[in-house]
């Protein structure tokens, strides 16, 4: 980067912004973000003046939280050898492409000034209160959050970087339009999963819940666009008795013309899931009301596998979903509730005016 880097500050001398907060352009500019370049940089120093080095240091495991929640994503940076007097530096951060989504600007600082950008505005902010100390705060986690993050340190002319993996603990399940299977494009998955309280699953996402024990024999959409299916026990149905238990694929497929189910991913909750206790059951009308009535809205599916997966929800009672599904969730199980695996129960999409059930509600705390 040594030859761009130094003949454009002597071609471009940026003016200040409006509205930037006295912070020059910065923009392909000061910063090197190739996505070519993301696996460079964790720790790795380059030579400043006279045989000093800059090192930026970032944690090599994954961190792990939830959505709603605050997080520290630690970034440190050093001179070797040390200096006795300090270094006016800038820092930037931003998330990395992936999946075909694009790079994220997230904040950019030079000393106490900082601007933060897009969806992240109002809340992240440089965590200063050690020397050398450039951690990342964020706060009120969504579920589009979790990625990787890059931490860059600019000194004059030299800069180096290191990268945060940031996932939230969740919970993958696969999900069916109501008009059958293999019903939605891509398009259509993304919007079935947001409905939902959720996003369309990673890759990583899914091939993690297939180790936890996740065996569904529908292909669905993944974040990538690609088509995969997780398989515990092969099966003729599903492949062939032949075949070593994994996540099949079907690898790309048009985001448009092609039509899947869909594997969706939904994060552990800040609020609270629970079955009413109603006198009578209700029609899915009946059964919106009475959760408002309680002071709650009626659950979404993503909400009752979170609250399956780590509030331990577990009830034998058959209730409607936001989506007009009628549905119950299973930790124990046994006789006259279904199947011998845990488990969320699905009764499909019953007729919502003829048909009588409970009702899950979820109360944001």
């Amino acid at each position: 980067m040594g030859l761009l880097l130094l003949v454009l500050p002597l071609l471009v001398l940026p003016p200040l912004l409006p509205g930037a907060y006295g912070l020059p352009f910065y923009n392909g500019f000061y910063y090197a973000n190739s996505a070519n370049d993301q696996n460079a940089g964790n720790g790795h120093g380059k030579d400043l003046l006279n045989g000093v080095k800059l090192v930026v240091e970032t944690p090599e495991e994954t961190l792990f939280t939830y959505q709603g929640a605050s997080v520290i994503l630690p970034c440190r940076y050093r001179y070797e050898p040390a200096l006795v007097s300090p270094r006016r530096v800038r820092i930037k951060w931003w998330k990395l492409s992936e999946n075909g989504a694009p790079e994220k600007d997230v904040l950019v600082a030079i000393g106490l000034r900082h601007r933060t950008f897009g969806d992240y505005q109002g809340r992240v902010h440089l965590r200063q209160d050690k020397e050398h100390d450039v951690s990342l705060e964020i706060q009120d986690l969504r579920l589009e959050d979790y990625g990787r993050y890059r931490c860059e340190v600019i000194d004059g002319l030299e800069d180096e970087s290191g990268l945060v993996e940031l996932e939230l603990r969740g919970v993958v399940f696969p999900y069916q339009s109501p008009q059958g299977r293999y019903q939605l494009n891509f398009h259509e998955g993304q919007q079935v999963c947001a409905e939902q309280g959720a996003v369309v699953a990673s890759f990583e996402q899914l091939f993690r819940a297939w180790e936890e024990g996740l065996d569904w024999c529908n292909a669905g959409w993944l974040q990538d666009a690609t088509v995969q299916y997780p398989i515990m026990l092969p099966r003729q149905p599903c492949g062939g008795p032949g075949l070593a238990p994994g996540v099949r694929s079907y690898g790309p497929r048009h985001r448009r013309l092609h039509r899947y189910d869909v594997f969706c991913f939904a994060t552990a909750l800040k609020g609270q899931v629970y079955y009413l206790e109603h006198p009578e059951k209700l029609t899915l009308t009946g059964a919106r009301e009475a959760c408002q009535e309680d002071g709650a809205t009626i659950a979404k599916v993503g909400q009752l596998f979170a609250a399956w997966r780590f509030q331990g929800l577990d009830r034998c009672d058959a209730g409607w979903l936001a989506d007009g599904s009628a549905r119950y969730p299973v930790i124990h199980p046994h006789p006259n509730c279904g199947p011998p695996e845990p488990g969320v129960r699905s009764f499909g999409f019953p007729d919502p005016q003829s048909r009588l059930y409970g009702v899950y509600c979820y109360r944001q705390r």
